[in-house]
C-alpha cells in the first residue's frame, strides 16, 4: 500500500501526503484487528504517527528509517514497566510494505509537557525535573547488553571520532557564524571524553516534548519516542536535559542532577552538544541565548552550569 521511501526526495513527497498515507494506515490497522478505529495523525515528530482510537498509537517508519523502527520496538519492549514514569507498551511491531516498518503501542495519558510548561507553577516545575532525574537514573542503571545487537553505536570511541570529524561542517551547514565555528576544534580537543565509558542505555533526546504530564497535580504520566536510542556515555543524555528540560536554568538543573545522583562538567556536556547526532547550535542559541562572553567555555557554563 505504501511506495518505497529511501531518499529525501521520496520522503518529502510521500510522508506528509495524507492521500497516500491514510489509506495505507487504515489497511494496516485492519490487518492489526483495529479496522474502523478513528485515526488522528499527530502533528509533531519526524515519523508519521497516528492515534488509533483512545488506546493505541501507530508509528510508521519508511525504509530510509527502518532501523529506527527496529530500535523503538526493541527498546520499548525492554523497558516495559521498568521506569518510574510509564513508557508505551508494544502491542505489535514488524515489517509492512516496501521496506516500511511499524510499531503499534499503547497510548499514554496526559498532555505534552512542552506545550504546558508555561502553565506549570515553579514548585511543580521543581518536582517535575526531580521526576525526570529519577527516571534517567533508573534508565541508565539498566543492563543494555540485551539490546546490543539492535542499538548502536557499538564502539563509542569510534562514534566520537566520526562526530568530531564532522562537527564544524555540521554547524556550518546549520548557519553557525564563523567566530563560533573557529572555536570548535580547540574546544573539543580540550575536553576529555571517555572513549570506553560505562555502557548505559540512552534515550538521546530527553526533551520536554517527549514527556507527558497530568495538569491536575502536575505529575509525569509518560516518557516516549525511543527511536534514536543509543548505548554509550550517560552524559550524552544530558545534552537534551540542559537544552530542552531545564533550558539553561542552573537551579532546575541542580535539582535534576541531585535527583539523578551525579553532576557533569559543563564543558563535557557542551562537547557532547557539538558531537550530538542532531546538533544544531544556531537553533540552541536562538532558543536559549548566548552569554556576554561569546566563547564556548562561557556557553558551557551558561547552559549546563549548576547553582
Amino acid at each position: 500500500m505504501l511506495p518505497p521511501v529511501e531518499t529525501d526526495e521520496e520522503w518529502d513527497a510521500i510522508v506528509p501526503d495524507e492521500t497516500v498515507m491514510r489509506p495505507a494506515v487504515e489497511h494496516l490497522c485492519a490487518r492489526l484487528g483495529l479496522a474502523g478505529a478513528p485515526l488522528t495523525r499527530f502533528p509533531d515528530g519526524s515519523q508519521p504517527v497516528y492515534a488509533v482510537g483512545d488506546e493505541h498509537v501507530l508509528k510508521l517508519f519508511p525504509g530510509a528509517a527502518a532501523q529506527d523502527g527496529v530500535t523503538e520496538g526493541a527498546v520499548l519492549s525492554h523497558l516495559q514497566g521498568r521506569l518510574p514514569v510509564p513508557t508505551p507498551r508494544v502491542r505489535d511491531a514488524g515489517p509492512y510494505d516496501n521496506g516500511w516498518r511499524y510499531v503499534l503501542m499503547s497510548r499514554l495519558p496526559g498532555e505534552n509537557l512542552a506545550r504546558t510548561w508555561d502553565l506549570v507553577p515553579p514548585s511543580h516545575r521543581e518536582r517535575l525535573v526531580t521526576e525526570v532525574g529519577e527516571t534517567l537514573a533508573v534508565l541508565h542503571s539498566l543492563d543494555p547488553e540485551p539490546l546490543a545487537d539492535v542499538v548502536g553505536p557499538g564502539d563509542w570511541g569510534a562514534f566520537l571520532d566520526r562526530q568530531g570529524a564532522g562537527a564544524v561542517a555540521q554547524q556550518r551547514a546549520r548557519g553557525l557564524p564563523a567566530p563560533w565555528l573557529e572555536q570548535i576544534p580547540d574546544f573539543l580537543a580540550s575536553v576529555p571524553l571517555p572513549r570506553a565509558p560505562h555502557r548505559s542505555l540512552l534515550h538521546t533526546e530527553v526533551m520536554q516534548q517527549h514527556f507527558l504530564v497530568d495538569p491536575d497535580g502536575w505529575r509525569l504520566t509518560g516518557f516516549f519516542d525511543f527511536e534514536p536510542a543509543m548505548i554509550g556515555d550517560r552524559a550524552y543524555d544530558f545534552v537534551g536535559v540542559g537544552l530542552f528540560v531545564t533550558r539553561g536554568d542552573p537551579a532546575l538543573l541542580t535539582r535534576l542532577t541531585r535527583a539523578y545522583g551525579h553532576t557533569f562538567e559543563p564543558s563535557a556536556l557542551l562537547a557532547y552538544t557539538l558531537l550530538h547526532v542532531y546538533s544544531n547550535l544556531p537553533w540552541y542559541l536562538r532558543e536559549l541565548g548566548a552569554p556576554a562572553e561569546a566563547t564556548l567555555p562561557a556557553l558551557a557554563e551558561a547552559w549546563f552550569g549548576t547553582s
